[in-house]
């Protein structure tokens, strides 16, 4: 509704396989010609564990120490463009962008440790010496390309490093990921994933990565490919062709998908391995991947299905809102909102502050205070009556709160998702009463006529996780985390492809508040929270404790805190609630050098 299309025809372009040897081999040429090799820093100035931003011509290079090895890669991690000097690297190779979690490895063998590894961008290092443009890989989401990596050496007490000078710029810091599989001459059965979202989109590349060379196809209601559905709430980005992680084309060309929009999955067989599309046709499958995101709630309340009253990530214009929720989606929006000025903007919550559940009273109370100093009106621990419309409209002109009336021109809901499994009933699973889905550590199903082919990951619709799987700190959790979807998808498309390992990775979200919060671990139900720093200057850093331990931790104005914090508790070494209360600090914890590595060998 809020998402306009442009529907249009995709067409491969036909040249003669003579024309397209000559441009491939002219491009490689190309490439060669452009290579140089540059002295970029001295030996002695790059230590074990440590990382250096250079300049190579006009662009960067990020050296990275492991060791007696040197490592070269893209300077800016692949998401949003953070320079990934000011991030954080680990001992077993991987290097985590300050800002979002991303993680590329630097080293092509992976070294699981104590829980999990980190949602934050990270890559893996190659050996040294070695030309390793397709083996530094985006590891974890949210980062949807790979880096380019360069072959380093040192000569003369000099670092040296070869690369095309066009790849160290920002405009082309990163590459497509290498491919063993396209599946464009595949034949059976294959995969099928119920889902058009981030999990998706993930599950797809990361089978392909991988070498599963047997049919993909995806059965979504969304009429657009997967989504960078992040910039709906928090860029009020609202054209998908701006957003979206590959077009139809890529997907269907490069990555052999079958990709069916705008329908719908009315029904699974488990037992004779097909599902029901529309409630008329029918599809087999060999694997199935149930990823259907959520779908939004709505208030039972008297007006909840006026004409103006959304459920979106997304708002139209307007010069006066009332938003209905003040957890993280409302209040992205809220933020996003501010910043053209409306005419008023009023939210009504159920907690004495926004965020209360989450991230604790003081922390609520000092983002209460900033919205506010941005004309924001609040209406807390409120009652809401109805939503009303003027005579004889469609449309929501009020907001009923404790008898008192808000003007609105539009009103939104953010009063959560619900995890989109209606379709699933008769067919023997377990559905759970939040309409979740148990599955075990790789991510399959545990309930149902087949436990073996069957899976279970995250979005299509906004952030309603599907999975309830076992978190590393014990016990199930089903989380609505738009990364969590997605590295679901990367592990499931792993698994399948016969590299199975455990789901054990760290959560982490960010959130635009005036400053960019960042949250890692599983923090709900906190018994206490140590709070440094001045939540209300938004600069702090919070440590969410359960069980004598630290669970969680948030911050603002203290990158890389929460990228360190999620390999800490990656590796089992984050310090006890005590030393953090006695002035620890995560950030002079050495988790880089050899002698880190053998701390957790």
């Amino acid at each position: 509704m809020l998402l306009a299309l442009h529907r249009r025809l995709i067409r491969p372009a036909a040249y003669p396989v003579s024309s397209l040897f000559s441009f491939n081999h002219h491009l490689s040429l190309r490439r060669m010609s452009n290579t140089k090799t540059i002295a970029v820093l001295d030996e002695s100035e790059l230590q074990d564990g440590q990382m250096k931003e250079v300049a190579f011509e006009d662009g960067k290079v990020l050296l990275s120490k492991l060791g007696d090895k040197i490592h070269a890669t893209s300077a800016f991690c692949t998401h949003y463009g953070a320079p990934l000097a000011k991030g954080v690297l680990t001992a077993d190779g991987r290097v985590v962008c300050p800002w979002h979690g991303g993680l590329s490895p630097l080293l092509g063998n992976h070294y699981p440790r104590a829980s999990a590894s980190a949602q934050a961008i990270s890559v893996r290092l190659v050996p040294r010496y070695t030309p390793v443009s397709s083996d530094v890989v985006i590891e974890d989401a949210p980062a949807p390309t790979a880096l380019h990596s360069f072959k380093a050496h040192v000569a003369d007490g000099k670092i040296h490093v070869t690369a095309n000078a066009a790849n160290t710029t920002k405009a082309n810091m990163s590459r497509q990921p290498k491919l063993l599989a396209s599946g464009t001459e595949s034949s059976g059965r294959g995969v099928v994933i119920i889902g058009g979202g981030s999990g998706t989109f993930h599950a797809v590349e990361s089978l392909r990565e991988h070498g599963y060379s047997a049919p993909i196809t995806v059965l979504s209601k969304e009429t657009h490919t997967p989504i960078d559905r992040t910039k709906l709430s928090k860029a009020l980005i609202v054209d998908p062709a701006k957003i979206e992680w590959r077009n139809a084309a890529d997907l269907k060309i490069k990555y052999g998908t079958n990709l069916r929009l705008g329908v719908e999955v009315t029904g699974v067989d488990l037992k004779q391995k097909f599902v029901t599309i529309d409630g008329r046709d029918t599809l087999p499958y060999d694997k199935l991947i149930i990823a259907p995101g959520g779908t939004p709630r709505r208030l039972p309340i008297e007006g909840a299905n006026l004409d103006n009253v959304f459920t979106f990530r997304a708002a139209k214009e307007g010069k006066r809102a009332v938003v209905i929720g003040s957890s993280f989606i409302s209040m992205e929006l809220v933020a996003a909102m501010s910043k053209r000025k409306l005419a008023s903007i009023d939210v009504i919550g159920m907690e004495e502050v926004p965020f209360q559940n989450i991230l604790g009273k003081e922390i609520g109370a000092a983002l209460q205070k900033y919205h506010e100093s941005q004309g924001v009106k609040f209406h807390m621990q409120s009652k809401i009556d109805k939503i009303v419309a003027a005579e004889n409209s469609t449309l929501a002109n009020g907001v009923v709160v404790t008898g008192e009336t808000l003007p609105a021109d539009f009103v939104i809901m953010g009063v959560g998702v619900a995890p989109a499994t209606e379709f699933l009933k008769g067919s023997g699973l377990e559905i759970e009463k939040d309409g979740g889905i148990k599955v075990n550590e790789y991510l399959r199903v545990k309930s149902g006529p087949d436990t073996q082919n069957v899976y279970a990951i995250g979005l299509s619709k906004d952030t309603g996780d599907v999975a309830i799987y076992p978190q590393h700190t014990g016990g199930e959790v089903r989380i609505e985390h738009w990364n969590v979807a997605g590295n679901h998808g990367r592990a499931v498309g792993s698994t399948i492809s016969g590299k199975e390992q455990p789901f054990v990775k760290v959560p982490v979200f960010w959130s635009a508040q005036g400053q960019q919060l960042r949250y890692c671990g599983v923090g709900h139900q906190y018994d206490r929270i140590i709070v440094k720093g001045s939540p209300e200057d938004l600069k702090f850093v919070a440590y969410y404790v359960k069980n004598d331990k630290i669970v969680a931790v948030a911050s603002m104005q203290n990158d890389p805190v929460v990228s360190k914090a999620s390999e800490l508790l990656r590796l089992g070494l984050m310090p006890t609630p005590q030393e953090v209360e006695a002035g620890k600090d995560l950030l002079t914890i050495d988790i880089a050098t050899s002698a880190a590595l053998a701390k957790v060998e």
